[in-house]
């Protein structure tokens, strides 16, 4: 199905229903799900003109699970849209059950990891089994949830609607790349993860040293985040980079040239429309910094700060942006750090410039 682009965030309507969240706990891979039955549903909502909008991400509270969002045209959707979700993901699980369960000490380990560093105590109690580690959710599950907007991290609610408008964007693009690339093969993945983050950072950030400065700040932030977590660990960068770095330099010179030039039209497929839609992506989170409509939590956390200076705004908007693509692509906060690493070295050794 040929989907037409959105163009313009829309301006929220009175008239619309409110977000829906369906947590769906499916231990393993998610593709199988996205292609099979989110993507049919999505298409056949958006068909019926019952929904708006719509994106999904993964999340490991209480266990591995995708949370799909869907917003009803109206209030009066709102129980036909969740009837039609349930289905179509209650008849998955039934025919094509995750036979995997999280057990291992390694993934309850790590999933308290995160536990522990990213929910205060207080936060934690109602996720928590009486010995104080996170419970899990049974596997094949599902469970409608609050819709919770990070106000403070996306620019305040103009912020969260430019940001929903975005993810729905990048659900499609993600959903549509899994079912035609051999995304399931690690190497493919990261390549193409790559080609993602290098195209999304150059359409927001113009200077060569801007973007590799940026895409060092971007990894050490992960790398001091999970320090000591295997999330984290030391890969064979100087292996891998000396056998994809001149690649990687002729990619990102292709990328930073077509977007500087308005001819993204020479991009191979996926890359143009990541080029075209980041791109439009920019612009808007232009105008709304510009117009002072976005408020971000301060840095001490007791309240917000108006950004209205278009390249601090963002600066602070790419970091979730790059994160929730790379979220929706199941690529890890490590290989995240990993490709932001290859990607500094390989636009300086471009630029001349050498190491950090």
């Amino acid at each position: 199905m040929t989907r037409d682009p959105i163009r313009r965030p829309p301006a929220p309507a009175p008239t619309e229903g409110a977000w829906q969240a369906l947590h769906v706990f499916y231990p393993g891979s998610p593709r199988p799900m996205l292609t099979r039955a989110v993507r049919p549903l999505l298409d056949a909502l958006t068909a019926e003109g019952l929904v708006t909008n719509y994106f999904f991400l993964n999340y490991w509270l209480e266990g591995p699970h995708i949370r799909l969002r869907l917003k009803p045209v109206t209030p009066a959707a709102e129980a036909e849209v969740r009837a039609r979700a349930e289905t179509a993901v209650g008849d998955f699980l039934r025919t094509r059950p995750s036979l995997y369960e999280v057990k291992s000490d390694y993934f309850v380990d790590l999933y308290n990891t995160f536990f522990d560093r990213e929910f205060t105590e207080e936060e934690r109690r109602p996720y928590q089994n009486p010995d104080g580690r996170m419970r899990l959710r049974a596997p094949n599950t599902y469970s409608w949830e609050p819709y919770e907007p990070e106000y403070g991290k996306y620019g305040g609610p103009a912020g969260i609607a430019l940001a929903e408008w975005h993810f729905r964007h990048s659900t499609d693009l993600v959903i549509d790349a899994m079912r035609t690339m051999n995304l399931q093969v690690r190497t493919v993945l990261l390549g193409f993860a790559a080609q993602l983050m290098m195209t999304m950072t150059a359409a927001f950030l113009d200077d060569t040293a801007a973007i590799a400065d940026y895409l060092d700040r971007y990894r050490r932030f992960w790398q001091r985040a999970f320090a000591g977590t295997p999330l984290v660990a030391d890969s064979a960068f100087d292996r891998s980079y000396e056998a994809t770095g001149a690649a990687l330099r002729t990619r990102f010179e292709t990328v930073r040239h077509a977007l500087a030039t308005g001819r993204t039209g020479e991009l191979p497929g996926f890359i143009r429309t990541w080029a075209d839609h980041c791109t439009e992506l920019r612009g808007f989170a232009s105008e709304l910094a510009t117009r002072g409509d976005l408020e971000f939590k301060s840095r001490d956390g007791a309240g917000t700060v108006r950004v209205d200076d278009v390249g601090a705004a963002l600066r602070i908007l790419l970091s979730p942006y790059l994160h929730m693509t790379a979220n929706r692509l199941v690529v890890t906060i490590g290989d995240e750090a990993y490709l932001a690493g290859l990607l500094a070295t390989a636009l300086r050794d471009g630029d001349g410039t050498g190491g950090a």
